[in-house]
């Protein structure tokens, strides 16, 4: 299980270290050794961004990455304290499934979705990888999980004007 290194909240943000990557390069003179950090920020209020810092320092990688995180951020809907209802977001082959709990639950997930979940400030959902457990690709995927969510609801939005507008011209008719 991935646990975050680096938890620090400040005023406006969460921000989460889920992994630190040693990466080499090895070049004619030898390796030129680099780092690279996966990193997620979020507001606790329905806002939430990742992004993957790299540079020559840890404390370099991080720092890339929490400035980009915040660039990178989207507004999750909520209902309460969980999601509006289960979603399976996927990328690449990775699955995740998100199923609303009932208030007071928790937040049962592995570590990269339980860093979004708690920097999104979602303190009840069900979770599952379905497929594989790579960091990057379990935090995309629930990044994309969290995305259809707002798509749905947002055609549920569509789907109910045009029918309040139906119902308005079969009353005039």
């Amino acid at each position: 299980m991935v646990q975050p290194i680096v938890v620090s909240e400040s005023k406006e943000a969460i921000e989460k270290v889920v992994k630190i990557k040693r990466v080499a390069k090895v070049t004619k003179g030898g390796k030129k050794l680099s780092f690279s950090a996966l990193v997620v920020v979020g507001d606790a209020r329905g806002r939430v961004g990742t992004s993957l810092g790299k540079a020559n320092e840890v404390a370099d990688a991080i720092r890339k990455g929490i400035s980009q995180a915040k660039k990178n951020m989207m507004s999750i809907p909520m209902q309460g304290t969980t999601i509006p209802h289960d979603v399976i977001g996927a990328f690449g082959s990775t699955r995740v499934l998100l199923k609303p709990a009932v208030e007071g639950t928790g937040i049962i997930a592995s570590g990269p979705v339980r860093a979004v979940c708690e920097a999104a400030g979602i303190r009840d959902i069900l979770t599952k990888c379905l497929t594989s457990n790579n960091p990057l690709n379990v935090i995309m995927a629930t990044l994309a999980g969290l995305k259809q969510i707002s798509r749905d609801l947002e055609t549920i939005g569509l789907r109910r004007q045009a029918l309040a507008q139906q119902d308005k011209e079969n009353v005039h008719n």
